[in-house]
């Protein structure tokens, strides 16, 4: 699998700012308390396209023009209600970052790979999606990719600005997006940029544990750039795996021991254990983060707070982490890891945490701050975070000619913290596809010790090979 997984060119063939269909007029927008604490960090989608069953080898070609301005008319509309995409990120007078919605429009490319969907190796993503299928961004906040295939399927590809939108909200642009491709009618789920939603209580206050969880970027030490070094263990990359649904219902039964506890419970809980197998020092750290979005958690402001709130586009994240040694991990039962993850995750469960949140960021405004997980430690074994993707909608992305084959985020966000994301699969219902970017050594560790949980992402399992 690995000798063919970089061997294909991609030639672009033309490119087009895309602009919102209907003219706005020009404003500034400020970020939220929340989007503050993101960093300048982009995040990648793609989705995997397999040729239109109606498609003959002669009408190929004219085929896929078709089906490309069809996204690009469909997106210039879609963007005329996400117009925060077809914006600019600028900085206030504080050094902040702000939306400036000016409609300067999306990057679009159209590009040729001369490979065929059955070939590409999904499994190693850095090697044959990044850069080549998810474009890199060069200005604005969304990028937009539409790569032809050899075998006549497509792959569109999207990156876009972490400090403007979470995936929830990108979610809702993408089924926005593709209802819109299809002729049908807008969402009645309209987004929404009320900043007032998120707004800071008067006074502000917060609990101290969001002390423990955030970190001053000004009180961070100054990166150490590491020895050059031929051996790449000691580096981050992506691989893609799928996880069988009885594996995880499987799992989830061990864990549950002391009370019943979620699938993503019980995954964060194995990884978590998984991973300080590799340490061999008893005394490091192990740090585990989870993203829990708050939408959900920010209800009672207001009669319609709660849908407007569904409906909201930008960050409502927060991510709570817990840290135990290598050794406490090694000897600890699943079902007590399991307990652990759910304590530290139920107090940021809390309309409270998100209210506290918001007024933290306040009192400390302009100091930037980040989430402490992101800031491996050099008493660190290693560090993780959990962004569950169960709600990725890829079965809901049909522009008109099938739902895709395939569909994940590509997240590689540098630092040395690893960043680990499951989804829901299309090929087995319950089955879940598995976005991974970890040191090699724990992707190597992870195979190794659990190579009945981690399956390599291949072709035959995505139904591509009859």
């Amino acid at each position: 699998m690995d000798s063919c997984r970089d061997e294909y060119q991609v030639t672009v063939k033309w490119e087009e700012v895309v602009l919102a269909a209907l003219p706005m007029l020009e404003h500034l927008l400020p970020m939220s308390n929340l989007d503050l604490l993101l960093p300048a960090l982009d995040v990648g989608i793609f989705l995997c396209y397999k040729k239109s069953s109606q498609e003959t080898h002669e009408s190929s070609s004219s085929s896929s023009m078709v089906m490309v301005s069809a996204v690009k008319k469909a997106l210039a509309e879609t963007l005329s209600s996400f117009y925060a995409f077809a914006g600019e990120v600028v900085q206030n007078r504080r050094g902040e970052p702000e939306l400036l919605c000016n409609n300067s429009g999306v990057d679009f490319i159209n590009a040729y790979a001369d490979v065929e969907l059955k070939h590409l190796d999904l499994y190693h993503p850095d090697a044959s999606v990044h850069g080549k299928l998810v474009p890199f961004k060069k200005q604005g906040v969304l990028s937009v990719q539409v790569t032809e295939l050899k075998c006549g399927g497509l792959v569109i590809g999207c990156t876009f600005d972490h400090r403007v939108a979470d995936a929830h909200s990108a979610n809702m642009f993408l089924v926005a997006w593709a209802g819109i491709a299809q002729g049908k009618a807008p969402s009645s789920h309209v987004p929404t940029l009320k900043r007032t939603l998120l707004t800071p209580r008067r006074p502000p206050h917060y609990h101290s544990s969001i002390d423990n969880t955030y970190v001053f970027i000004k009180s961070l030490p100054p990166p150490i750039n590491p020895e050059p070094s031929h051996d790449d263990h000691d580096h981050l990359i992506s691989r893609i795996y799928y996880v069988q649904a009885e594996v995880i219902d499987q799992l989830q039964s061990q864990a549950s021991s002391n009370g019943r506890r979620s699938k993503l419970v019980t995954f964060s809980a194995f990884l978590w254990k998984l991973i300080a197998e590799a340490g061999s020092d008893c005394s490091k750290k192990c740090k585990l983060g989870i993203v829990v979005d708050g939408r959900e958690r920010l209800r009672g402001r207001g009669g319609t707070a709660n849908l407007c709130m569904q409906n909201y586009f930008g960050n409502v994240l927060s991510i709570p982490y817990s840290e135990a040694s290598v050794g406490e991990l090694k000897a600890m039962p699943l079902s007590l890891v399991a307990d652990d993850v759910h304590a530290f995750l139920e107090g940021a469960t809390k309309e409270e945490h998100f209210l506290g949140l918001i007024d933290w960021v306040e009192l400390h405004r302009p100091d930037k701050a980040i989430v402490k997980v992101y800031c491996k430690g050099s008493n660190d074994e290693a560090a993780v975070v959990v962004s569950s993707g169960q709600r990725f909608p890829v079965s809901r992305l049909d522009f008109g000619w099938g739902q895709p084959a395939f569909g994940s985020y590509h997240f590689p966000w540098g630092g040395q913290t690893g960043y680990v994301m499951p989804m829901p699969s299309t090929s087995r219902d319950g089955d879940w596809i598995v976005y991974m970017h970890l040191l090699k050594k724990h992707l190597d560790l992870v195979e190794t010790e659990a190579p009945n949980v981690f399956r390599p992402l291949c072709p035959t399992y995505l139904n591509l090979i009859a």
